[in-house]
């Protein structure tokens, strides 16, 4: 009965002492990585659609539509690609690959400023529309993993879920954050009339 009593006890210690948070910690900034590519793919699904429309209208604007489509389909190869929150290498390439398909659908809205009945089509109209909420969701799934991992991060350099780290988590490393790749993304952007 003693035995009892004692184990009864230990366990309901370990189960208040913070011996789970860093696994739940783990697997939130797992999902919400997992958010991030969520809305990437969205964005890729819904370039095609864009691309198509916007080819109907600017025929000869060839070599914009092209970067589009050839940065959309490296973003696709990259996707799927196992866990890359635990190897920053890869996430810095799929940054950069995400940020140049960002910077193709910018030279693309450039494009589609030279042509008022394409600006004014319902469809095309919509499609801005879809990619306009899309680029806020990524937004919004990329500051959630940010802050995801700055709570991992914090548990495992903090008492006690640095000992917890040290005894049974020693596997799981510290978390690379989201970061601008951008050049200049610090400085905000001059807007002329």
């Amino acid at each position: 009965m003693l035995r009892l009593l004692t184990t009864f006890l230990f366990v309901s210690l370990l189960a208040g002492c913070g011996i789970n948070t860093i696994p739940t910690l783990d697997e939130q900034v797992k999902t919400d990585w997992a958010q991030v590519e969520n809305q990437y793919q969205r964005r890729s699904d819904l370039i095609p659609n864009l691309v198509a429309t916007v080819k109907g209208y600017a025929a000869h604007e060839k070599d914009t539509l092209q970067a589009v489509t050839e940065a959309r389909a490296k973003v696709t190869s990259q996707q799927g690609q196992p866990d890359l929150t635990n190897n920053p290498e890869a996430m810095q390439q799929y940054q950069q690959s995400q940020q140049q398909l960002g910077s193709a659908l910018s030279r693309l809205m450039v494009v589609v400023e030279k042509y008022p009945d394409l600006k004014a089509n319902e469809n095309f109209l919509a499609l801005q529309s879809q990619l306009e909420g899309t680029e806020n969701r990524i937004a919004v799934a990329r500051r959630d993993y940010i802050q995801s991992v700055k709570d991992f991060n914090t548990e495992i350099r903090t008492f006690p879920g640095k000992l917890w780290h040290m005894t049974m988590y020693s596997d799981l490393e510290m978390r690379d954050t989201y970061k601008a790749t951008t050049e200049g993304a610090d400085k905000a952007p001059e807007v002329t009339f």
